[in-house]
């Protein structure tokens, strides 16, 4: 048991000196840096301007949905980099599986394309 305990050994001086060096960081930013908060720091500063309402009110569903969208297809494009780089090992298979990976990815967009999922009104 002892021996299984010293392999963890590594890990825990490397926590231990993460710890130290965060903590260390921390305090000497507030020895070192201007401690001293104005109005003009402390304004909003994302948009220029204070905010109009709550900001837990409810969001369109189409922000999520292009979202999603935009997800599905990134992903599925990155498939495509080891497919290419990968093809002359692969051979004929590989490629006709990718092309009929790409229909049906294809078929996708149509499909939702035409549903309206890509408008903006």
């Amino acid at each position: 048991m002892n021996e299984l305990l010293i392999e963890y050994l590594p890990i825990l001086v490397f926590f231990g000196i993460a710890l130290a060096l965060s903590v260390a960081i921390i305090v000497a930013s507030y020895i070192i840096a201007h401690q001293r908060p104005d109005s003009e720091k402390l304004s909003a500063y994302e948009c220029g301007f204070d905010a109009f309402s709550d900001s837990r009110k409810q969001f369109d569903v189409r922000f999520y949905l292009v979202a999603i969208l935009f997800i599905i297809f990134d992903l599925e494009v990155a498939f495509l980099f080891p497919w290419a780089i990968s093809l002359g090992d692969i051979g004929l298979f590989g490629f006709w599986s990718m092309v009929i990976f790409l229909v049906i990815l294809t078929v996708g967009f149509i499909y939702e394309w035409k549903k309206g999922a890509l408008e903006w009104e």
